[in-house]
Order: C-alpha cells, then sequence, then structure tokens
C-alpha cells in the first residue's frame, strides 16, 4: 500500500506502538482486515504494556519460540533476533537461546520413558529398584545441585541408562564465563518453550513453573511468558497474508529490506 488514510495511518502507528513492528503482512491486513488488525495489536501489545518483564527478556522469548524446531519461523525469528539485539542482548545470550531450543529435542525422551516404564509395568515387567551405585547418585546428586529438583524422568533414565543420563547431564549443563544468560532466564526460556502450542508439553511445564517459583521467579512474570506463547498463532496472517496478495495479483508489499515476509 503506498498511501495510506489519516484511519489507517492512526491504526499503522498504534500497531507498532503495541507490538515494536510493521511487516508487509501486517501493512496486507490494514487493507483486507483493519479492524482484526487493531484487536491483534491490543491483544498481542498486553502483555507488554502490563507484565513485569524487560524487552530484552521478552524479545529474547520470541527468538526462541521462533528458532524452536516446532516452529522454524525464519522471518520472526530474524526480526526479534535483531530487536533483542537492538535491546541490548548478547550474542552469547542468544547463543544459550539456541542451546535452550535445542533440548526441547528431549521432550519425547523424556515422555516417552515415563510411558515406557508405565506399559513395563502394566506387562507385569518390575523396573530396576536396587541401590543406585556410587557412580549413578553422583550423577543424581549433580542434577540436584544445578537444577534443584528430581523428575520421574530423571530416575527412570538413570536407573535403566546410566551412561546416557551422565551424556545429558553434560548436555544440560551450565556452561562457564561469558555474559550468557542467567538461571532466571534461562527458566522464563525454558517455560515459554514448554508452553508454547507448537510444542506444548504439561510434564515439563509443570517443571519449569515449579522451578521459577523455586527462583523467586514471580507470578506475573510466568503470567506473561504463557501470554506470550499463545502469539504464535498470528504467524497464520503472517504467512496467509502475502499469499493471498499474490492470489489476488496484487503482490505482497515490500519491507524497508526489500523483503515480502
Amino acid at each position: 500500500m503506498s498511501d495510506l488514510t489519516p484511519e489507517q495511518q492512526v491504526l499503522k502507528q498504534a500497531y507498532i506502538k503495541a507490538r515494536g513492528y510493521w511487516r508487509p503482512w501486517t501493512e496486507g491486513l490494514l487493507r483486507f482486515d483493519p479492524a482484526f488488525l487493531e484487536a491483534y495489536g491490543k491483544y498481542g501489545g498486553y502483555s507488554a504494556e502490563n507484565g513485569p518483564l524487560s524487552a530484552k527478556m521478552r524479545e529474547l522469548i520470541y527468538v526462541a519460540l521462533d528458532v524452536s524446531a516446532t516452529h522454524l519461523f525464519r522471518s520472526g525469528l530474524a526480526l526479534h533476533l535483531r530487536l533483542a539485539l537492538k535491546e541490548g542482548a548478547t550474542a552469547r545470550e542468544i547463543v544459550d537461546v539456541f542451546r535452550l531450543a535445542t533440548m526441547q529435542g528431549l521432550d519425547g525422551c523424556n515422555l516417552g520413558i515415563g510411558i515406557l516404564a508405565e506399559e513395563l509395568a502394566s506387562a507385569g515387567l518390575q523396573a530396576d529398584r536396587a541401590e543406585l551405585t556410587k557412580e549413578q547418585q553422583a550423577l543424581r546428586d549433580a542434577y540436584i545441585a544445578q537444577f534443584g529438583d528430581w523428575p520421574d524422568f530423571c530416575e527412570q533414565w538413570l536407573r535403566c541408562d546410566p551412561g546416557y543420563f551422565a551424556v545429558l547431564l553434560d548436555l544440560l549443563a551450565d556452561r562457564p564465563g561469558g555474559d550468557g544468560l542467567d538461571r532466571r532466564s534461562q527458566c522464563l526460556i525454558s517455560l515459554a518453550l514448554n508452553a508454547c502450542f507448537t510444542a506444548l508439553n504439561p510434564q515439563g511445564l509443570r517443571v519449569q513453573i515449579r522451578r521459577a517459583l523455586r527462583l523467586g521467579i514471580g507470578q506475573r512474570d510466568i503470567r506473561q511468558v504463557l501470554q506470550m506463547s499463545a502469539h504464535l498463532g498470528v504467524h497464520a496472517c503472517a504467512l496467509g497474508v502475502p499469499v493471498l496478495m499474490e492470489a489476488l495479483g496484487e503482490g505482497a508489499p515490500k519491507d524497508e529490506e526489500g523483503g515480502s515476509e
């Protein structure tokens, strides 16, 4: 859209104020359904306006959600990564976000080992309840020292495959030095990854909420993360509106960097 009416300009500026960006799909939506764009701007901006998380933390959460293997939304990742850097995020902090998103690959293992244990019990096969070896006890102590809890899936993996649990623990371990994310920030990122509807993991979400409370993270922070995790739904518009414009023979509007998405 080359020329906007005064009413459209007002809606555009309100959206930018609420969400911090303006993209080709938002301009297309401004034409097709301005009332919905206005409603989404208010909805999407509500958590930022009313929640306690910093602008940097909010952008890092969006980076995590967009880079997640359950979503992989590259244009959103590029947008929010730039905004995170603008808000003062370091490269190491962003790599830490990528590292935490990588850990989502463990969710299937951790859910599956629990189901396997249940089915083995149903089949009359007894689980290993022997005393832990010194090596297993040391691994258990190291996990609890880092995370402050001992989920069932940890007990199950430690007993059935302690070698796997050892390399898993090393994968999860904090990397010393640098200017990466602190423990509270890591917990908020992991909470968002477990809460997001593209990878909803109730078991992991409960673990992360419990950790957040132990770390002294407030209820308002947790609620804001939960609200933000729903925002990926608008990517139906981010992908769909430009395709609709192409189908109508109008072409998607170009952004300031020359891209249509």
